[in-house]
């Protein structure tokens, strides 16, 4: 849901120019069960790495959406398989070698998590969002952690208060306890 509110809603108004990376919870949680749905989610972080590096920022978010459309809003995650988004979003299906292609590309999505891990802290999960602030300062959050993509109004007046508290000396947290569930809206 961040993704969304910022490609859709901020980025156009705000003239962002985003570059994704990847941050793996298999890497972070050190978690060592490849049966589990995180690894998978692991594995398609070296497709998303083998398309970036290959075609660019662009591609990798088309096979990024990809994935949220058919497994959020789709709810497809046992029958999918990695061809499968590949092809949906327009990408030659070879990228899925990467699912497997530990020596290639983990180190890519270690150097791009402990980038956002060094800006954010470590006691974080995902989303991290970086961005240098109005003092010049390179800065990363986690979150803002949304359930949904606000209006376009809403949206703004979110990324103009997270720019601003990036300026203020010892700013370090803001949390509330979760009450819905994500609402990922329509199929986009």
């Amino acid at each position: 849901m961040t993704a969304r509110w910022v490609v859709d809603e901020v980025a156009p108004e705000r003239e962002l120019e985003i570059n994704w990376k990847s941050i793996s919870l298999y890497f972070k949680n050190e978690i060592d069960d490849t049966d589990s749905p995180v690894y998978k989610t692991h594995q398609l972080l070296r497709v998303f790495e083998a398309i970036k590096a290959a075609e660019g920022n662009e591609a990798a978010q088309a096979f990024y959406w990809e994935c949220g459309r058919q497994i959020h809003h789709d709810g497809r995650r046992d029958d999918l398989t990695t061809e499968d988004l590949l092809e949906a979003a327009g990408l030659d299906v070879a990228y899925a070698s990467a699912m497997d292609d530990a020596a290639t590309w983990d180190p890519v999505i270690e150097d791009a998590m402990n980038e956002g891990l060094a800006l954010a802290g470590d006691d974080i999960g995902t989303p991290i969002i970086t961005f240098d602030n109005s003092l010049g300062e390179r800065v990363g959050y986690f979150g803002p952690v949304i359930t949904r993509v606000p209006d376009t109004q809403s949206s703004l007046d979110l990324w103009d208060g997270l720019i601003m508290i990036s300026t203020v000396p010892g700013f370090w947290e803001l949390k509330r306890t979760r009450t819905e569930r994500p609402d990922f809206g329509p199929r986009p």
